[in-house]
């Protein structure tokens, strides 16, 4: 999925689906216009979505709606964002979910950074994107942070994370906590939290303080925090 941007106001642009050996790529018009902030990173323009249709009348929202049952299992990365945004669309997603997100977080504590591009490359999963496509009749170059793109490292994250869990427990710990060992941003980006709350506790009160900080990093900083 790509967006007109991150705030609650901001509405789904492009969606992209896998479903079984079918692979659905559609632009959307929500009627909001995409701010040259969002355009610069997933290249999607206000001119592209000129003429296409909003998200209930698309394909990808029948495939959604069709397959939103408790028997059906979503996967998605940073999956949490795609449901709230799904929602202000009139998709309200009925079945699992697995959070690829959160489940590389878990097991792979290692990484210093858990976005889908940096785990393309920290996991080597590049390597496998041409096998991928090929599958799935894309002969096209497909470009960082399209949804199309996104969607194909996605599934070959989510094989990668089945050689460390089950699906079954890949969905519990997508609804469970982080304890995060590193700093994913900022100026001690990469450092150990530990070490930092040792030395630069206002720096960690500070982070505290501000608005929407990511569930996980707040929960880690607290944890070390208490000692």
């Amino acid at each position: 999925m790509q967006t007109t941007g991150i705030e609650a106001g901001d509405v789904v642009c492009s969606v992209a689906l896998l479903e079984d050996e079918k692979v659905f790529y559609e632009l959307i018009n929500e009627g909001k216009k995409i701010p040259p902030s969002a355009s610069s990173i997933h290249h999607i323009t206000n001119e592209m979505i000129k003429d296409k249709k909003p998200f209930k009348m698309t394909q990808v929202y029948e495939v959604l709606q069709k397959n939103s049952t408790f028997e059906n299992t979503l996967i998605a990365h940073n999956v949490q964002f795609d449901l709230k945004k799904f929602a202000v669309s009139g998709l309200q997603w009925q079945g699992d979910v697995i959070d690829t997100l959160k489940v590389t977080k878990h097991l792979i504590k290692e990484c210093e950074q858990f976005s889908l591009q940096f785990l393309r490359y920290e996991l080597k999963l590049y390597r496998q994107e041409d096998a991928l496509k090929q599958k799935y009749g894309i002969k096209d170059a497909l470009c960082s942070n399209n949804a199309l793109h996104d969607v194909f490292v996605t599934k070959l994250l989510f094989e990668y994370l089945l050689e460390y869990a089950t699906v079954e427990k890949m969905k519990e710990l997508s609804f469970q906590k982080v304890l995060l060992e590193k700093f994913p941003f900022g100026k001690y980006m990469g450092k150990y939290i530990e070490e930092i709350v040792q030395y630069d506790s206002n720096y960690v009160n500070w982070m505290l303080s501000l608005e929407d900080l990511d569930e996980d990093l707040k929960y880690s900083l607290e944890y070390y925090l208490r000692g």
